[in-house]
């Protein structure tokens, strides 16, 4: 079966708050099982909108990334999240 990718670009206002975020979407990601690939503050961006911190997100499939994303666990993360960023977020199957 193929991975489910959790693919995000965010633009952090205010780096301290930040961190709660952090702390809560690690906890609802652990849950999931899903496993943080990427996570850089200052990708070499070439081309398109999607500026900020990357993050790259693997989940056993699709079906789990989104399951991830719908969980109580995390919204109450993406609520702390949208106080305090922009973000642009997919979810994506694997090859």
């Amino acid at each position: 079966m193929p991975k489910g990718y959790l693919i995000a670009h965010i633009r952090v206002h205010d780096k301290d708050a930040f961190e709660e975020f952090k702390q809560l979407s690690g906890a609802a990601i652990k849950a999931h099982n899903g496993r943080v690939l990427v996570r850089n503050p200052a990708p070499d961006h070439r081309e398109g909108g999607g500026q900020g911190l990357a993050v790259l997100i693997e989940f056993d499939s699709l079906d789990a990334a989104r399951a991830f994303y719908e969980s109580d666990a995390y919204k109450v993360a993406r609520a702390a999240r949208e106080k305090i960023s922009d973000t642009d977020l997919i979810l994506v199957e694997g090859l």
